[in-house]
């Protein structure tokens, strides 16, 4: 099976798991704010990985890779996975199966516009890192060095950064208060993460203790 394909496949799932999961939940497929959703994933999917595939095929071919290295990164990924799945159900079952939650139109464009600044900082940061893996590991193999250019200037980890802002974007997008809510426990897995995977880097990759030290803050600047 080629690159090319695998990516098709791989997306075509994701796209499939997350519209069942939201419009099953939701007992219609005439939710509005649930199509806004796909589609804008959609939509910035299609120029990221061709991108990816015509310049830096190698990295799409590492965001692919498994089995994963370390243990507690497999534990981390399982539960991140119930977690998002759980979120995934919830807010269609808040916004239009049982109504509970009343966000106004404003509120659900803002979401749309913090979504699209999430997806557009995790494009920049993988267009800059082409280890940006989706595992934890030092990648020996394919030579990996610290990056420090584009997003990398003022934060560590710029991924995790697009992904803070991607849970509360969605969740008002939606319209789902409680999937707001949800937002810090994403916050949280991610945080844990990037403490955990700052000591492998420590330990593994020549030149990361200086950039730590020169780059201070992880997800936000001035924040943490």
């Amino acid at each position: 099976m080629t690159v090319e394909t695998k990516v098709i496949v791989l997306e075509s799932i994701e796209f499939l798991v997350m519209a069942l999961g939201l419009f099953i939940p939701a007992g219609t497929i005439g939710w509005t704010a649930g199509w806004v959703f796909l589609g804008i994933l959609f939509i910035t999917a299609i120029p990221m990985t061709w991108w990816l595939l015509k310049y830096d095929r190698d990295l799409i071919e590492e965001r692919m890779r498994f089995p994963v290295e370390l243990p507690w990164d497999k534990a981390f990924i399982a539960v991140a996975a119930f977690f998002t799945l759980f979120w995934l159900i919830l807010m269609p079952l808040d916004a239009v199966r049982f109504q509970w939650s009343r966000v106004p139109t404003a509120l659900k464009t803002f979401g749309a516009v913090v979504l699209l600044i999430s997806l557009y900082i995790s494009f920049y940061a993988m267009l800059e890192n082409p280890y940006a893996s989706g595992v934890v590991r030092v990648q020996r193999d394919r030579g990996q060095t610290v990056v420090s250019t584009g997003p990398y200037r003022y934060v560590r980890h710029p991924m995790y950064t697009g992904a803070c802002l991607f849970f509360p974007g969605t969740a008002l997008l939606l319209g789902s208060w409680w999937g707001v809510l949800c937002t810090p426990v994403f916050v949280g897995l991610l945080a844990f993460r990037a403490v955990r995977e700052e000591r492998v880097l420590m330990a593994e990759l020549d030149g990361y203790s200086a950039y730590m030290a020169k780059v201070k803050y992880r997800f936000f600047p001035r924040i943490w």
